[in-house]
């Protein structure tokens, strides 16, 4: 953990905990490692409701865990079969994870990630046509908005894992859709073919996805400084680019593809393929993101109106889309989503467009009726007080705006 810090004195961190081998090892671990520093962990479990048993699937690790100390808490994403099933149960699951330690007082969620999921991510991204940053896999530490995501066990073949789970006593259980071929991971997990995550073929690609992170670094600055230079990111959720300025190297692209994701409400940037392709064309959607041309031969970038998550509760710590944290203490009963069509009851509101007017969040009663708009101090700051919002996407440069 040290690597990851620093922590300060009593740390309160969460963990997701599926109730798995790994999570659960990483409970019992990050359970010590918090109490030897006088800190405490709250365990998420997140019961996706897509099996009949999953409910009491949840309890049971809850009391599990509640029988060894460490505080549980049970999540209910209640999602629906569909397509690309994987990827939104793993989006719903960050988000309520994220979510519920914020809203705890928590910054700090540990995911139980290992070396072979390592080798998993960067064998998933190569297939899906990702660049180099994408094939840097899973960081140790990214900031997820409303907390901090730390991986502590990449470095951790599943095999050392289990031995940990084996010597607390502790039965695992294992998840059915893990073995389901109709997935892709599942599929991938069958070609590495070692379960204990300690062969060569593992360790290469562990190593592989270490070199593309420290490549992903250097990229980084240099994303930084183009944005600098050619893009204005708003609070208000978009963005106004010079394509000029910005140019067309692979910088440029990479640096087009952090805006899509913070003004699209990813958590990570898309394939980089996808994003030369919106960078040539100069319009378009893509990942959530619209870009339009704009006056004097600049692009906007604003939130495709059509993607935008549905409302949740306004409390502090609360995630909106990917995009907005309430800071300020909320109200019960009371939720904030997007603005949309009401956005005509204000008018043109400091000469926003009409698109990012639509993609602002807006506060409603119990009763459904808006009552306020932060960004816009509508009806009035001292409205909007208990409502505070800030712009921290996901996949920020780093920065954070509020309003």
């Amino acid at each position: 953990m040290a690597p990851l810090g620093p922590f300060g004195v009593a740390p309160r961190v969460a963990a997701g905990v599926s109730g798995g081998p790994h999570s659960l090892a990483l409970a019992v671990l990050a359970d010590a490692w918090a109490r030897a520093r006088g800190g405490s962990l709250l365990a998420l479990i997140a019961d996706h409701g897509l099996r009949p048993d999953s409910g009491t699937e949840a309890a049971g690790v809850a009391a599990l865990l509640a029988g060894r100390g460490i505080e549980a808490r049970v999540l209910r994403l209640g999602l629906s079969v569909g397509t690309g099933l994987q990827a939104r149960a793993r989006a719903a699951r960050l988000a309520a994870l994220s979510q519920a330690a914020a809203a705890d007082g928590r910054p700090w969620l540990l995911l139980g990630h290992h070396r072979a999921d390592q080798a998993e991510t960067l064998l998933f991204r190569a297939l899906r046509g990702s660049g180099p940053e994408g094939l840097a896999g899973m960081a140790p530490v990214r900031d997820g908005g409303a907390v901090l995501v730390l991986r502590p066990l990449l470095g951790l073949a599943p095999a050392r894992l289990e031995a940990v789970l084996a010597a607390a006593g502790i039965p695992a259980v294992r998840d059915p859709s893990n073995r389901d071929p109709r997935f892709t991971r599942v599929r991938l997990r069958r070609v590495l073919d070692d379960p204990a995550g300690e062969g060569p073929g593992i360790a290469a690609l562990a190593a592989a996805a270490d070199a593309f992170a420290a490549r992903r670094g250097r990229l980084d600055a240099a994303v930084a400084g183009r944005l600098a230079l050619a893009a204005e990111i708003r609070p208000e959720g978009f963005a106004a680019i010079d394509p000029s300025g910005l140019g067309t190297d692979p910088v440029a692209r990479a640096a087009l593809g952090r805006l899509v994701a913070m003004v699209g409400g990813g958590s990570f940037r898309p394939p980089a393929a996808a994003v030369a392709a919106l960078m040539a064309r100069g319009h378009g959607t893509l990942a959530g993101a619209w870009l339009r041309p704009a006056s004097g031969g600049r692009w906007l970038l604003v939130r495709d109106p059509g993607t935008m998550a549905p409302e949740v509760p306004a409390i502090r710590g609360g995630v909106w889309d990917g995009r907005y944290r309430m800071t300020g203490p909320g109200r019960a009963g009371w939720r904030f989503g997007a603005l949309g069509g009401e956005a005509r009851k204000l008018g043109r509101r400091d000469r926003l467009p009409a698109a990012v007017l639509q993609a602002l969040p807006a506060v409603r009663d119990p009763h459904g009726m808006l009552a306020a708009v932060p960004l816009l101090d509508y009806p009035s700051s001292a409205d909007c007080a208990p409502f505070a919002v800030a712009y921290a996407p996901a996949a920020g440069a780093g920065a954070e705006f509020s309003g």
